[in-house]
């Protein structure tokens, strides 16, 4: 007989994942975390946003999609296809809360996860601009999966999705920046702009942007390397992991201290953990308790005392259940990859064949692309609402009393506030608004213009002072804002500079 092989069979992949269980709970206690964060970030703002007397009242998105016959509530996919009242929405991001708490405590997790993660999708297929963000996606995606995650045993197919997700959201956001038709990423004049253009930078970025340009081009180009290249080691053996896991994260920790994004940055620092074996975990958790005091230990402890205990000997799946997971688990790949095409190539026929299923899955926004800062805006635009009292000269300019929104710069002596992981959404959404001035306002700025004249009492949680009840009129006035230089801050105390640009006639306010 020929002598026996003495070389070990060779299996794949050529490395073992060690995330496991360990690694699970401590991503689905952090996803849980961060989704009550959403929820009551959503809460404080619903009724401004979309209530009966909000900037997009949902009752009126409803109502107009019910009355038409070709509208179907896959079309609409919420529960407030049936019930759309102030109190129904505050109820529901209430139940948001809730759920989200008890998942936090182990109850009834991925259940809980399933039934949050719909009824976020609700508010997002009613709320349209306000959540329209990709990390309002990137939440809808990972409560998806979270759904599907064991947290009591090893469950390799779930973490591969994750780290898909993770994938999917660096190296598709370098492919967007590497596609930029301003080629400022790979010139390395992006970064030389970012911190003064961030939608709602920090105080910490008004520093970051007077650091030298050399220093702002090796970031433009780190970046690209971070998304387009490190991206494969997720995927990787352990030591490439870890690496990727420090640098995603350093990378994210500069986003959170120099722009406010809401929970997005939180998110994706919670998916670094799936880049982590469970002995990594394990280790991290031995040296936190030997260092925390007693009380704090035990709290942590409590946190999982609904939670099933881990299977120390677990049986292979069953048949049954195993093969509807390879064949979701593929669908969920294939989607992403169509989407990846479709999104960032030309799309060839066979792409094309996948036009209908793309646009009904992108009404659920379950799977999803992302291209985060594929271009830096070159210039800050700032629409300030400014009041007129009754009596008062509409050609005074001294008499028009500017209207501060809450995070927006407005007055160039106020320092640039840290808010996340709230996300005021309008703030936010009047960036947008900005770059695109010119043009006809949107929907919200319109009625958020009606309502400053008409029902100052609804849109007021938007703004620093209180509003007029008796305006004679409003406009808007049109400013380019930029950081002041050092030297200017150390002699006036001013953060900004800004020069005017324009303004909208102004808007009479209908009073009886």
């Amino acid at each position: 007989m020929p002598d026996e092989d003495p070389r070990p069979a060779r299996r794949w992949p050529l490395w073992r994942f060690g995330s496991g269980p360990a690694v699970a709970r401590l991503y689905a206690r952090s996803f849980a975390v961060i989704s009550v964060v959403a929820w009551l970030s959503l809460g404080v703002q619903v009724r401004v946003l979309i209530g009966s007397r909000g900037l997009l009242p949902a009752a009126a998105l409803v109502e107009a999609a019910r009355a038409d016959p070709d509208v179907s509530v896959l079309d609409l996919p919420s529960i407030f296809w049936w019930v759309h009242g102030d109190a129904a929405l505050v109820a529901g991001v209430v139940a948001g809360v809730l759920l989200s708490a008890a998942a936090l405590l182990g109850v009834r997790r991925r259940l809980c996860f399933a039934l949050s993660t719909a009824l976020y999708l609700s508010y997002a297929a009613v709320a349209r601009d306000f959540l329209s963000f990709q990390w309002d996606n990137l939440l809808l995606e990972c409560g998806l999966l979270a759904a599907f995650l064991p947290t009591d045993r090893p469950a390799p197919l779930a973490h591969f999705l994750f780290r898909a997700v993770l994938f999917k959201l660096y190296f598709e956001s370098g492919i967007a920046k590497w596609q930029s038709p301003l080629h400022d990423w790979q010139d390395g004049s992006a970064m030389t702009l970012y911190y003064e253009t961030a939608p709602l930078p920090t105080a910490l970025a008004f520093f970051a942007h007077h650091l030298p340009a050399a220093w702002h081009h090796f970031e433009s180009r780190a970046t690209l390397v971070l998304e387009l290249v490190i991206p494969f080691a997720i995927f990787g053996p352990r030591p490439a992991r870890l690496f990727a896991a420090g640098a995603f994260t350093l990378f994210q920790i500069i986003n959170v201290a120099t722009a406010n994004y809401g929970f997005f940055c939180y998110l994706a620092l919670a998916l670094h953990l799936f880049l982590l074996d469970d002995g990594d975990v394990e280790r991290a958790r031995a040296w936190l308790a030997a260092r925390l005091p007693g009380h704090f230990s035990g709290a942590l402890a409590t946190l999982g005392r609904w939670e099933r205990p881990l299977r120390t000997a677990t049986a292979p799946m069953r048949w049954y259940l195993r093969w509807p997971a390879r064949v979701g688990a593929a669908a969920f790949l294939l989607v992403s990859l169509l989407e990846a095409l479709w999104n960032f190539t030309e799309p060839g026929p066979l792409v094309e064949q996948t036009r209908v299923v793309l646009e009904l899955e992108g009404r659920f926004r379950l799977i999803n692309t992302y291209h985060l800062f594929a271009g830096i805006t070159r210039e800050r635009i700032e629409p300030e609402f400014q009041t007129l009292a009754p009596g008062a000269a509409p050609d005074d300019d001294a008499a028009w009393v500017p209207q501060h929104l809450r995070h927006k710069a407005g007055d160039i002596h106020r320092r640039p506030d840290f808010v996340a992981p709230h996300q005021p959404r309008v703030d936010f959404q009047l960036w947008f608004y900005g770059l695109r001035f010119q043009r006809r306002e949107p929907a919200y700025v319109a009625t958020l213009v009606e309502r400053m004249c008409e029902d100052p009492a609804a849109v007021q949680p938007l703004f620093r002072s209180p509003l007029p009840h008796d305006a004679a009129a409003v406009r808007i006035v049109y400013w380019q804002y930029w950081f002041a230089s050092a030297a200017e801050r150390r002699a006036t105390g001013a953060w900004w500079r800004r020069a005017r640009l324009g303004q909208t006639r102004p808007i009479p306010c209908p009073h009886p």
